[in-house]
């Protein structure tokens, strides 16, 4: 992964992996640099920040029937009918 270099360039691609901690580590001190000058990015990582504790308390079991409700209310929602929120 590179992070955007130009003025305009925002990192909201990155944040992601920002959160888990799975960049490289001159890729992280790139994010963190950007973050404290961009509210935008910032306020997507504010938006994100709590997923790796969110993730930690799942359980297999609960991924597993996440994946499946979430194929249900595709299929129904595609039928027609309404989405699962």
């Amino acid at each position: 992964m590179t992070v955007p270099t130009s003025g305009d360039a925002h990192v909201e691609l990155l944040l992601g992996a920002y959160v888990l901690g799975a960049l490289t580590a001159e890729e992280d001190r790139q994010v963190t640099a950007h973050l404290d000058v961009c509210e935008r990015c910032r306020t997507v990582f504010l938006e994100l920040s709590d997923t790796p504790a969110l993730l930690s308390l799942a359980t297999a079991a609960d991924l597993a029937e996440g994946l499946e409700g979430l194929e249900g209310a595709l299929r129904h929602d595609e039928s027609g009918g309404p989405a699962r929120g």
